[in-house]
């Protein structure tokens, strides 16, 4: 499903956990605040050609199905949800991440919309938006009104 919305700044949820610790001179008690996102960003790539700007993210292990793409302005959102398997499993090294996910981007110039291509193959998700040309405006030599 690709639809083509902007947002300034997307809600993050964040969670804070507070760990104490004494320090050498057990006078002095330090707090450390952590921030921990339960929304991760997918690598992503924005670069251009010359007639095309183009989008491509990594998000592999899903379907066209589990992911928006919108595009409002210059700004797209791509967002969904990367599902984890329902076995039970003990992990010994953790570093592909799951559930929901959110990439912004703002892009270089203006796009025609109406010749998006998107498509997601073997992991990536790519976006083509073809750049919009200038026009060029015939003068005449009509008399003004």
């Amino acid at each position: 499903m690709v639809e083509l919305i902007l947002k300034a700044d997307p809600i993050r949820l964040n969670w804070f956990s507070l760990d104490d610790a004494q320090s050498v001179n057990s006078e002095v008690m330090r707090w450390r605040m952590t921030s921990r996102s339960h929304i991760w960003r997918p690598p992503t790539d924005v670069y251009e050609t010359d007639d095309t700007i183009v989008v491509r993210m990594e998000i592999a292990g899903m379907n066209d199905a589990d992911f928006t793409v919108i595009l409002e302005d210059r700004f797209l959102l791509i967002r969904g949800v990367r599902s984890d398997t329902l076995e039970r499993r003990a992990y010994q090294q953790m570093e592909i991440p799951f559930g929901e996910f959110v990439s912004e981007i703002g892009l270089p110039g203006p796009v025609a919309v109406d010749e998006i291509e998107a498509v997601y193959r073997d992991g990536f998700l790519r976006i083509v938006f073809p750049k919009l040309r200038p026009q060029q405006v015939r003068v005449g030599d009509k008399d003004f009104e």
